[in-house]
């Protein structure tokens, strides 16, 4: 193994990576301020040459903990903030959207869709950590998954056109100790006194990041009528290629429940980012309403960079399994504005070796503006 004190002087060896990854950042982070501006301005409200919608700022909270398993190791925790903006007209000029969004979509033309009856942007950060079972260890355990956490900023274009949407996101980061894994994850564990994981020195080495993910969904009304009970069923398909993860997916939810949303699902775990759209009507107050889902997604991998280690240098990996499959079910409930989504997830064994199949638990709230 490369000396560890390495590790923290490899990310500047690439500035120009680095810089690039800073500014895309940067511009990520000035999209997602721009906004709270844009909407209490009331620029996006009111009549239009097209009806508007609300933009949807959503907070994800996933932990193994919540999975009531037990477990602490393989994806132990994610945090994920995402806005997603109201209809848009063009992504360059709409006014609904903050200058500084509209200087990034200028440089992201070729991911626009065109042609579609509504179009929305998608900006999201996103934090995850990746552990072993063995928390005490603080050698390589070269038959356990790679200590790993990453840090990314993800530009997304969801198009709907009826009942289907398309959906394509870029996501770019750094994976490694400059994602502060460590110092986050024992800020953490002192805070709600679990146990310290010993073995962060191995995680895999700084390497920018990135994956470029495009995934179809279609709904299938079923018995839902607007104010009624009933049921639909969402069917995906997609596929992802970067150095942080190239696959392929295929999956479905079904829900059921009181005013069912018009939307895509109540499950957004897939990397392509969120996997919805504002309705094609839209209430203020529209009161309560809640639904049950459960949820599948099949997805062949060929390459996971928290498996397969590194990209361009030697690092831990385990032999990891060529299909996944993750099965999800939870509840979800809305009140005007705002809406909450608790769901608990089943994920089969990665790699070769694993111990324990994989639980964990995630928690949604979303709120309209």
């Amino acid at each position: 193994m490369t000396n560890q004190t390495r590790l923290c002087v490899q990310f500047p060896r690439h500035p120009r990576n680095a810089n690039r990854l800073a500014m895309l950042g940067i511009a990520g982070l000035l999209a997602l301020h721009g906004t709270a501006s844009v909407a209490a301005s009331g620029i996006c409200n009111g009549d239009s040459a097209y009806e508007r919608a609300p933009s949807t700022l959503s907070l994800r909270v996933d932990n193994d903990m919540f999975g009531a398993n037990g477990q602490d190791q393989g994806y132990t925790n994610g945090v994920k903030l995402s806005w997603m903006s109201p209809n848009l007209a063009s992504y360059t000029q709409d006014p609904c959207l903050p200058a500084s969004a509209r200087a990034v979509n200028s440089y992201l033309t070729w991911l626009h869709p065109q042609g579609f009856e509504q179009q929305n942007m998608v900006v999201s950060f996103a934090h995850a950590l990746f552990t072993p079972l063995d928390y005490s260890r603080s050698d390589l355990i070269e038959d356990d998954r790679p200590y790993a956490a990453a840090l990314l900023a993800s530009f997304g274009f969801n198009a709907r056109s009826g009942d289907t949407l398309h959906a394509t996101h870029l996501s770019v980061g750094i994976i490694g100790p400059a994602a502060l894994g460590k110092p986050i994850q024992h800020g953490v564990h002192k805070i709600t006194g679990s146990h310290k994981f010993h073995g962060w020195d191995n995680q895999l080495h700084n390497e920018p990041v990135f994956l470029l993910a495009h995934e179809r969904m279609h709904r299938f009304p079923g018995s839902s009528q607007r104010g009624a009970w009933g049921w639909d069923a969402i069917g995906h398909w997609g596929a992802g290629v970067g150095n942080l993860a190239t696959y392929a997916n295929l999956g479905g939810e079904i829900r059921y429940g009181f005013r069912l949303p018009d939307d895509f699902g109540s499950t957004p775990l897939r990397l392509a980012g969120e996997n919805t759209a504002p309705p094609r009507t839209y209430s203020k107050n529209s009161g309560w309403s809640g639904h049950l889902f459960a949820s599948i997604n099949g997805k062949a991998v060929l390459r996971d960079i928290t498996l397969d280690g590194n990209t361009f240098r030697d690092s831990h990996s385990v032999s990891k399994r060529p299909f996944v499959a993750d099965i999800g079910y939870g509840l979800s409930l809305s009140y005007n504005e705002w809406k909450l989504t608790i769901a608990r997830y089943h994920r089969t064994r990665e790699f070769r070796g694993q111990k324990e199949t994989p639980v964990f638990g995630s928690v949604t709230l979303s709120r309209q503006f």
